[in-house]
């Protein structure tokens, strides 16, 4: 989408004609995205979108994307509208292997992503074939066994044939809740060293809390800080102190060492806690209503669906009636079919028994004819 905005304009202003643009209202997951040097950044929603490091590009680039996630989708994600748009990123993210997942969870993610596009398997309609100019699995896991694209189609398509009935947003939902279960799902890694002896780590920051990892796997953290067990986050340049809230418990230090870098690890620490906070209280009256608008259109679609049903269900009781019908009618045309077979049959016995006595009364004729010639000659001879 491309926008005309002025100049005075903050980050706020352009973030919310986007929301706007969309129709989405569960804005607090969001942000506006654009990359900087080396790494990435998100809009700041209270300065100026201009006094930002933004590339000066005509036009500059954005990407609309989720920077917070949700602990559990189903409970978390309201409108549909934000359902399809953490469905679209999650599955780019796993296609991208940004987000591990192993060939059986990714044939099956596969399957309810066909779901979503392609609604209910049809064998008529849906031939061998069909997914072929579709991307749907991970490259290392086309990579990882000896399968051609048609097995591993195969293989999909036997678990698509399961999901018949479940419409669009309910399988881009079931997509979202096998994949927050990823290990590396909702998380964003930083190149971190720790205090004093210099060793190169990972830090994951999530929903849940801080994650430390070793450099070569992001999947098990060694040490995790739960944001409920966190009293303080603070940074002074290069270094971070998590201060656990039970003080028995040591401080924990790390140390990043870009600056740009260390504003984005701290949003995005403030912002998950924020919403970890959230979370555990009353929703809102915004949310309240958003809930009760969904859980509405949630009965409106399942009564319309329920009355489609219903009248599929009328109509396939009415084909079935008219083909009963046909099929009486195409008794009764066979059987008028065969007596006028028979009775053709009879008229041409009977012309034939007809044409056979003519036959037999002209030869008995002309036997008389000759007879009653011979008597003639015979008695003029005397």
């Amino acid at each position: 989408m491309e926008f005309s905005c002025e100049v005075k304009w903050k980050g706020k202003d352009l973030f919310d004609l986007v929301c706007r643009t969309v129709g989405l209202r569960e804005t607090w997951f969001f942000g506006l995205r654009y990359t900087v040097k080396d790494t990435y950044a998100w809009l700041k929603q209270e300065k100026h979108v201009l006094d930002q490091e933004v590339p000066k590009d005509s036009p500059i680039t954005f990407h609309f994307l989720a920077k917070f996630f949700p602990e559990k989708v189903e409970e978390e994600l309201v409108q549909e509208i934000t359902q399809h748009l953490f469905f679209l990123q999650v599955k780019k993210q796993i296609l991208d292997e940004e987000i591990f997942c192993s060939p059986e969870a990714s044939v099956l993610l596969a399957s309810y992503a066909v779901q979503a596009k392609y609604g209910d398997y049809d064998p008529n309609f849906h031939k061998p074939g069909f997914l072929a100019q579709d991307e749907l699995l991970p490259k290392r896991v086309l990579m990882q066994y000896q399968m051609t694209v048609d097995m591993w189609e195969e293989k999909i398509t036997a678990w698509y044939a399961e999901h018949r009935g479940i419409a669009r947003d309910e399988a881009e939902m079931e997509y979202l809740k096998i994949a927050q279960d990823l290990e590396m799902y909702g998380v964003s890694y930083f190149a971190i060293t720790q205090n004093k002896r210099d060793t190169d780590l990972l830090l994951g920051v999530d929903a849940q809390g801080l994650h430390i990892y070793s450099p070569n796997s992001k999947l098990n953290p060694n040490k995790s800080f739960p944001w409920s067990g966190i009293r303080n986050i603070s940074y002074s340049e290069k270094e971070f102190t998590i201060k656990p809230l039970d003080k028995k418990k040591d401080v924990f230090k790390f140390y990043s060492s870009q600056l740009r870098v260390n504003k984005l690890i701290l949003q995005l620490c403030i912002g998950n806690h924020d919403l970890f906070m959230r979370r555990r209280k009353v929703d809102s009256i915004e949310v309240q209503q958003m809930k009760a608008q969904a859980k509405e259109e949630k009965a409106r679609k399942k009564l319309r669906s329920e009355e489609t049903a219903d009248l599929l269900a009328e109509k396939a009781q009415i084909a079935e009636e008219e083909a009963k019908l046909l099929a009486h009618k195409a008794a009764e045309a066979e059987q008028d079919r065969q007596r006028l077979e028979v009775t053709a049959m009879k008229t041409k016995e009977e012309k034939r028994l007809m044409e056979q006595k003519m036959r037999e009364a002209e030869q008995l004729a002309v036997k008389l004819v000759e007879q009653s010639e011979r008597r003639s000659d015979a008695e003029s001879a005397k």
